[in-house]
């Protein structure tokens, strides 16, 4: 079986990787808050662990793989957001969910084996709470009970850092009830009265703090102990340190997370995206745009996951250039046959290297070109099925030529018109009019539609 190589938070280099147990390999991505649309952020973190989904099914058997990404659907984010619009919490929720489903299908995105939501698992986090009172780890105080960073000696286990530092700059939630300004809620008290979202529990009405349901999703699908955890970099702290923490001290017989894979921050125009700097981009307004959703996550692929991800309009119409490239070589060998064979070894290779990315689309230029040189029929196949193949393990090539081609028009026109227009000229040409198919062309042409004549008839994409 081939080595897969990738970069461990938890020890800050690039290690090989082993799982616990290859017949079963697990993963655990934190997903999406749900009180609005998908940000890029969002997309970004969802494509990049997609990749390694598909990475791991591809090497290990999809059968041997059990991928978790959770829905935070309990939070005050939430809660201010039903506030602000009116609405009970579960349409706000509901909603989103929606949305965000959309969204991350248009991106191609598979589903995981499974989709927790927080509120589901209420009971789960309970027990996790009881476990830490029982072990040291947890106290009450003015009905919240909270984690004791001082009961852990490790405490800063994940991101190497001693507590003053990591404490610094960092969001963490003061309060008088507080033994220690860093230990972090276990669950916090609500106002029944006042219908505020909460759950009856041994210690009063309330919910959950936010690092708690991480815990107890994975435990129940992955067990204590698990392969792959995964998010964006700036969960590292007080996040993903917070879930270290609380699940290492309920259950010490056990490592939890063996690697830790956080992806790059993700910025706009070089600067972080920020409501306030009017660089806020949400899946839809990208879509919205009449970019294809396809070049958006053919851009978050072409900068190594690891580093930071500069968004920018030129760099998405790039990708969707790229793309027009690699559409046109299957356009051309549009009737060859398309074959079940194994991806291209060098994809394969660089993907395996901490899934070098962009190194594995600089392997899909080479094969297009050698698509483009292809005579015969055999070779045609041959070429054009290892390019799908090796493009489907990045999630990218999954449309057909022609639908890529004709799916995102600058024009009003609709493809009845366009075809109308193409036979109307395919008329003016057989009665020797070539000044009128001439003036057909150049009008569709300043629609954005570009005619290509062949010998079975006439063609048309997008420019």
């Amino acid at each position: 079986m081939r080595n897969i190589y990738v970069h461990n938070t938890l020890t800050r280099k690039k290690e090989e990787f082993k799982p616990i147990d290859a017949k079963n390999v697990r993963m655990y991505v934190c997903g999406p808050t749900v009180y609005d649309r998908a940000h890029l952020g969002n997309a970004k973190t969802a494509v990049i662990f997609d990749a390694w989904f598909r990475l791991l099914k591809y090497i290990f058997g999809g059968e041997h793989v059990t991928y978790v990404s959770n829905i935070t659907d309990v939070d005050d984010k939430i809660l201010n957001k039903a506030a602000q619009m009116r609405k009970p919490i579960f349409e706000i929720t509901e909603e989103t969910c929606r949305w965000y489903f959309e969204d991350m299908g248009s991106l191609n995105v598979l589903e995981p084996n499974y989709r927790p939501k927080a509120t589901e698992f209420i009971p789960e986090m309970i027990k996790l709470v009881e476990l830490l009172l029982k072990n040291g780890h947890a106290y009450t105080s003015e009905g919240h009970v909270l984690f004791s960073v001082e009961s852990m000696p490790n405490y800063g286990y994940l991101s190497g850092r001693p507590l003053k530092e990591l404490l610094a700059g960092a969001r963490v939630e003061v309060g008088c009830y507080k033994n220690n300004s860093a230990d972090f809620v276990l669950w916090k008290p609500a106002d029944k009265e006042k219908g505020e979202q909460g759950w009856d529990s041994p210690w009063g009405y309330g919910r959950p703090g936010w690092h708690l349901e991480c815990s107890a999703m994975s435990s129940k699908y992955l067990g204590n102990s698990f392969d792959i955890h995964g998010g964006g970099n700036d969960l590292i702290f007080p996040h993903h340190e917070n879930e270290c923490a609380q699940s290492m001290c309920a259950h010490p017989d056990d490592s939890y997370a063996k690697y830790w894979v956080h992806a790059g921050m993700l910025m706009v125009n070089g600067e972080k995206m920020s409501k306030s700097l009017g660089n806020f981009y949400t899946v839809i307004d990208i879509l919205g745009r009449n970019h294809p959703a396809e070049a958006l996550r053919l851009a978050f692929l072409s900068t190594h996951y690891h580093q930071p991800y500069n968004f920018t309009f030129d760099g998405l119409d790039a990708a969707k250039s790229t793309l027009d490239k690699f559409y046109n070589a299957l356009l051309k060998v549009d009737d060859a046959e398309i074959k079940v064979v194994e991806p291209d070894e060098r994809v394969v290779e660089a993907l395996c290297d901490d899934l070098n990315t962009p190194l594995a689309i600089s392997y899909l230029h080479e094969i297009a070109g050698d698509l483009n040189k292809a005579r015969t029929d055999e070779e045609k196949s041959a070429v054009k099925s290892k390019l799908l193949a090796s493009a489907e393990l990045m999630g990218l090539l999954w449309q057909e030529p022609e639908v890529w081609f004709k799916a995102l028009t600058t024009c009003d026109m609709s493809e009845e018109d366009i075809e109308a227009k193409i036979q109307s000229r395919m008329e003016a040409k057989r009665n020797k009019d070539y000044a009128l198919a001439d003036r057909i062309r150049e009008e569709l042409k300043e629609q954005g539609i570009v005619l290509e004549d062949t010998p079975q008839g006439t063609n048309w994409k997008r420019a």
